[in-house]
């Protein structure tokens, strides 16, 4: 009988692609995943891994080693799951995934109002930008701009996430429309939509810094490096800070919450599902009943 633990260091290697990127991964060291893969190969005498100078490589039985432990693996979780479904109600831990911009300006200003209403249960709030596999307990509940389609997961959209383009007001006033220069993420996000958005309105006009984070888009705005794309909820509530209305048009994403199957009804994950819908439902710029907003504080675009 082959041991968990070594089928459970096989398959981070498999996607991983690595031994040290496996061990990085794991939070072991590089020592540890040889012995486990090692040990896998002796007790099923096959060799499942080539060994190469920087990398690893699943043989052909290797290949359909992994498939049958991924198997394994999403049966061990789903057991993990139903154990936590049957907890205390509204007791224990809860991990919420989040882009780094809700987490930071929306849900964590919350925190005093969920910890008020729900005490025994620990909130812990991940702020992460790229998917993350509910199936693999890498979260209890999701929040994503994109819509999921991992298998066996609920999803329901509650908001939208809605994008103006903003300047610093001293910036507007002095810098003429053909002047403007760009706030914009780097290469590795060319495909993301509000960067096509943006990038659409710079046309040939300069892009002055490149920054991965909305919240660094922010910073960067209040010290007059230029013009960016931020989210209305977040831009509008600074006085420092002008939309430009004429001509440039509004972005939105649509915001999705997630849970397993297997968790939805949870007490706890079913009060944090609640918390986000109700946090989201509050904002003006986030809620799908919202009114168009007023063109307050603008200026004049190109």
């Amino acid at each position: 009988m082959v041991d968990w633990e070594d089928i459970r260091h096989f398959l981070a290697v498999a996607r991983i692609g690595s031994l040290s990127g496996a061990a990085r991964r794991l939070k072991v060291n590089h020592a540890t995943v040889s012995r486990r893969l090692a040990a896998l190969e002796s007790a099923l005498d096959v060799r499942l891994v080539d060994r190469l100078p920087r990398s690893c490589r699943l043989t052909t039985i290797g290949r359909q080693v992994f498939e049958r432990a991924v198997e394994m693996e999403s049966g061990a979780y789903g057991i993990d799951r139903l154990a936590k479904a049957a907890h205390a109600p509204l007791v224990g831990r809860v991990t919420l995934s989040a882009p780094p911009v809700l987490v930071t300006h929306l849900f964590t200003e919350q925190l005093a109002r969920f910890r008020d209403e729900y005490p025994d249960i620990r909130l812990s709030l991940s702020a992460q930008g790229q998917q993350i596999s509910l199936s693999r307990r890498e979260a209890d509940v999701a929040v994503r701009l994109v819509r999921p389609n991992e298998a066996r997961s609920v999803t329901r959209k509650v908001g939208r996430l809605t994008f103006g383009l903003y300047a610093h007001r001293s910036y507007a006033q002095l810098a003429s429309p053909e002047r403007w220069q760009f706030i914009a993420f780097d290469q590795s996000f060319a495909d993301m939509p509000q960067q096509s958005w943006l990038i659409g309105i710079a046309g040939d006009r300069p892009v002055a810094c490149e920054l991965n984070h909305i919240s660094e888009h922010l910073i960067a705005v209040r010290a007059k490096v230029g013009v960016a794309g931020l989210p209305c909820f977040l831009a509008d509530r600074d006085p420092d800070l002008v939309r430009i209305y004429d001509g440039v048009p509004e972005f939105e994403r649509d915001i999705w919450l997630v849970v397993h199957r297997d968790l939805r009804k949870t007490p706890a994950v079913r009060a944090v599902m609640d918390f986000v819908s109700v946090v989201i439902a509050g904002n003006r710029y986030l809620s799908m009943d919202s009114e168009p907003r007023a063109a307050a504080r603008t200026c004049e675009g190109p």
